[in-house]
């Protein structure tokens, strides 16, 4: 076709082509995608080669071992993933409300919301609506963006990483989110005093993996210092394995203080006097630009930025 138009998509477009467009993307073979969607082979081409006349573009390169997404293809398969996201969260939603639920709510995090913020929202949201389904996801900042962009999340509590990302996302600030230099109770250095740069780089650190949001602003704040990144280092995203490892042996951690507060209290950690300094971002709710939040995920961002305006008073 010449012209694409919003009318004619309408009129041809059916989920059944969303479905093939998106299992083409995953297996980028047709026999496997014939299989998956329990249709013969000649049916899945037929269908296709339908979706390409339509179109007016092929969506998929023929090559002997594979089907790679074409340039314009790649666009409309990440149109037939997001399409394909909604309705399932769709089917979600209305399939607990028939069964007497109050929905499905999912919900993505970073580390220090999720060590604080969101666990006191779903408590207070779950007493309101005791049948609401909530799911959370833990992650970095950027794959939290991702899944909202692809409506897998309904609403995220993170931060901005890069100034483009404002063009795409409604943000609504909830606090900052301080870090800190962590050791265990046992560590050489905690009861040191004020801590060199030289003497940091002479231990282990537990560090986020290279390429986070949080390992950059790490490495700009040893590169302001005028020093290296420390190479003696374990990367992992994991909480869990931040935590063992740092109570375990003699490393150096950069934590958000959210998360390691309950340990410092204990006494279990200790904070590092360093010259070393990250500046508080703040974290907050992020949501898809323009889109009105409804329902239980209206009330959900409701009550966290209540909840951080009382914060804000004690202080």
């Amino acid at each position: 076709m010449s012209d694409l138009s919003f009318s004619h998509v309408c009129n041809w477009l059916k989920f059944r082509h969303l479905l093939l467009i998106d299992t083409l993307g995953r297996t980028r073979n047709m026999h496997l995608a014939a299989q998956q969607m329990n249709l013969s082979q000649p049916a899945i081409s037929k269908m296709l080669k339908e979706i390409e006349s339509l179109l007016g573009f092929a969506l998929f390169e023929r090559q002997p071992r594979s089907m790679p997404p074409t340039a314009l293809g790649e666009q409309v398969l990440r149109y037939a993933q997001v399409a394909l996201n909604d309705a399932r969260n769709f089917v979600d939603q209305i399939g607990s409300l028939r069964q007497g639920g109050h929905g499905h709510l999912k919900v993505g995090g970073i580390f220090a919301a999720t060590a604080v913020a969101l666990p006191d929202a779903i408590v207070q949201i779950k007493q309101r609506w005791p049948l609401l389904s909530i799911e959370v996801v833990e992650q970095t900042s950027d794959h939290l963006m991702e899944m909202l962009d692809d409506k897998i999340l309904h609403l995220a509590v993170a931060r901005f990483t890069d100034e483009a990302q404002r063009q795409r996302f409604d943000f609504q600030a909830l606090a900052p989110e301080p870090f800190c230099f962590v050791v265990n109770h046992q560590h050489p250095l905690c009861d040191h005093g004020p801590v060199t740069l030289q003497q940091l780089l002479e231990w282990p650190w537990i560090l986020y993996p290279k390429g986070t949001p949080i390992r950059g602003r790490m490495e700009r704040a040893f590169a302001e210092a005028g020093v290296g990144v420390p190479r003696n280092t374990i990367d992992t995203i994991s909480m869990q394995t931040f935590l063992k490892v740092l109570q375990g042996g003699p490393m150096i951690g950069m934590l958000p203080q959210a998360m390691v507060e309950p340990h410092l209290a204990s006494g279990v950690l200790r904070i590092l006097d360093t010259p070393l300094h990250l500046a508080p971002q703040d974290y907050g709710i992020l949501t898809r630009k323009g889109e009105v939040l409804s329902g239980a995920a209206l009330e959900f961002a409701q009550i966290l930025l209540a909840d951080a305006q009382k914060a804000r008073e004690i202080r």
